[in-house]
């Protein structure tokens, strides 16, 4: 057994120095960062302690602010590296002639322009390498285009998808892009009825001019699906409106997703296009694997603020006496991590199994906790030998019964060579899947995912990619050119009785909203970070844990009266064009008044 007394002893010997973790990844040079940073030990209270619990994004945002302002802050990640579901991995046994491995992920990410908080972060990381003022934003690149192949023959629906000031690219001008976006529009447009888009049309009016009362009290018990009433409408609006776009934007089922967190992000990317309120372009990516373009520097950057990591600590129970958190039992560890101050940033469905009865009783939004909901979302990486720029942006296969959405990596990597840099020298692309729906039959096996081996599922999940991209006439996708493939680690015991995954997304049923918990608990040196805890988002993203993370961090201060100034947290944009309108409905809402727009 080993011993841990503080949270500032680490139990094994740090991984590297701050320069040095960035070299490990081809990143760095020998200078010191040359981004311009906040400054550092910004009035906190000297020598206080903090034990960060996770090192994903909500644990890493939470250590960064605190070590700016002073506090001397450990973080304690039960993996082996840091990021938690964004970080990017190594395919073990893939690297040959002195290449990397071949980067895997938990799944693609993307950051629409109007995450705000996320962003702030990313540019107080500086890039060890290049010119001088370089942060981790500026690996950011856009994606401008979104596709909707269908099947049975029918032309895929290819849109622009940008803010309405930037200018047209070249290749959208061309005759093949221009015949493949009139051709899909037009079938789209025969299939779904127009009384249909004014229907939907009229719904998003209806959430946009409800006020907040009435989306917090009447659409948050309201499922999506209820809401644009697709089960009476065809197909396509089923496919396209209701399913496509809770999957693909907001990560989660339309037949039980709330009302208001779908519509809420549906109301933020159309003020993104529009080019409101925003960071940037609707749909961003990273311009190389994740942990090379931002959690590697991002360590960095927080070793050099004096923040420490005990790597592979898992946490097993807070301890809790005299209404104080006293401590952290970590897993094989003989003594309990001490702090002055506690940030529990784990996900939830393990964030709720360190909190013991007592401390359940001591806060009883705790406990609310143990009702909120997580739901399988897998990545499944396809290495090929050849590049397949499908189109420029996401891939969402609103036909495929597993809900499958991909998008092609290399184009956005134009430092990065995959016969290179990666892999055996044979792999030129990489086609980035996510299964989303594992309890419906495939078409290859009859089965859901959840019955299928691991092989059943890439081979259904491959078979899913090429009856979409492969229709009309296309010929996309080759089993011949299929190289390799990778599934997450953290899902095991596929094809047995037990299958399980280790890492999770917070889904949002009807109803959610009113068991999330604040940052800020009844126990006043402990505080929740983490894309559950309620924010202004309401969503499991990157935005959210990073959002979570800033609200916890500056309840922190007001805790322990520190002068440091606190956090900025950006809510989402509000149009003021609609804030009359939202008077006029609070009016009406209090008297027990539809919307004035609401057709039913």
């Amino acid at each position: 057994m080993r011993t841990i007394t503080t949270a500032a002893h680490t139990r094994r010997a740090l991984l590297t120095t701050a320069a040095g973790a960035a070299a490990g990844l081809g990143l760095a040079d020998t200078g010191p960062a040359r981004a311009a940073q906040r400054p550092h030990r910004q009035d906190g209270r000297a020598g206080r302690r903090v034990a960060v619990l996770g090192g994903g994004v909500a644990g890493l945002s939470a250590a960064q602010e605190l070590a700016e302002r002073g506090y001397l802050v450990t973080v304690y990640e039960r993996n082996e590296v840091l990021g938690g579901k964004a970080r990017s991995t190594d395919v073990p046994g893939t690297a040959r002639g002195g290449r990397r491995p071949l980067p895997g992920e938990h799944g693609f990410r993307f950051f629409p322009g109007f995450y705000r908080n996320l962003p702030d972060t990313l540019r107080r990381i500086p890039l060890p390498t290049g010119p001088v003022g370089r942060t981790v934003h500026d690996n950011l690149v856009n994606a401008t285009e979104e596709l909707f192949p269908r099947v049975g023959g029918r032309p895929a629906l290819r849109l622009p998808f940008r803010t309405v000031t930037a200018p047209p690219l070249l290749g959208e001008l061309l005759p093949d892009a221009l015949l493949q976006t009139l051709t899909g529009l037009l079938d789209t447009a025969l299939h779904l009825p127009a009384t249909e888009v004014a229907y939907f049309a009229n719904r998003l009016l209806v959430h946009f001019t409800s006020c907040e009362p009435r989306r917090h009290e009447q659409w948050e018990r309201v499922p999506w699906w209820r809401f644009i009433r697709a089960g009476e409408m065809s197909y396509d609006y089923q496919r396209l409106l209701g399913i496509g776009i809770t999957r693909n934007i907001v990560a989660t089922k339309a037949e039980e997703a709330s009302t208001r967190t779908v519509a809420r992000i549906l109301q933020a990317f159309v003020y993104n296009v529009l080019g409101r309120g925003n960071d940037g372009e609707p749909d961003r990516v990273l311009n190389a694997p994740t942990s090379e373009a931002w959690i590697g520097p991002w360590e960095a950057r927080l070793r050099s603020l004096g923040v420490r990591f005990e790597l592979g600590a898992e946490v097993q129970e807070l301890l809790y006496r005299d209404g104080r958190i006293t401590g952290v039992r970590l897993r094989d560890v003989d003594s309990p991590v001490l702090a002055d101050h506690y940030v529990s940033a784990m996900p939830v469905e393990h964030a709720r199994a360190t909190w013991g009865p007592g401390l359940r009783a001591a806060d009883p939004q705790l406990a609310r906790c143990d009702r909120l909901r997580t739901d399988w979302m897998v990545g499944v990486q396809f290495y090929l030998r050849g590049r397949t720029p499908i189109v420029h942006g996401h891939v969402d296969l609103v036909d495929s019964p597993w809900a499958v959405t991909c998008v092609g990596q290399a184009q956005f990597w134009p430092d990065r060579d995959f016969r290179r840099d990666y892999g055996d020298g044979q792999v030129a692309d990489c086609l980035s899947a996510i299964v989303s729906q594992w309890d419906a039959p495939g078409i290859v096996y009859g089965k859901p995912a959840l019955k299928c081996t691991r092989e059943e599922v890439v081979r259904e999940t491959w078979a899913q990619l090429k009856d979409s991209l492969n229709g009309g006439g296309r010929r996309v996708l080759d089993d011949a050119d299929l190289h390799t493939w990778f599934i997450d680690p953290a899902v095991t015991g596929l094809g047995g009785p037990d299958p399980a995954n280790r890492e999770q997304l917070l889904i949002h049923p009807a109803g959610t909203l009113y068991d999330r918990p604040s940052a800020a608990t009844a126990v006043p040196n402990l505080f929740l970070a983490g894309d559950y805890v309620a924010t202004d988002i309401d969503l499991a993203t990157m935005e959210g844990a990073n959002e979570s993370a800033r609200r916890a961090v500056n309840a922190l201060l007001d805790a322990d009266g520190s002068p440091a100034p606190r956090c900025t947290v950006w809510p989402l944009y509000q149009p003021p064009e609609l804030a009359a309108l939202q008077q006029q409905d609070e009016a009406r809402y209090r008297r027990g008044l539809p919307n004035a727009l609401d057709l039913g």
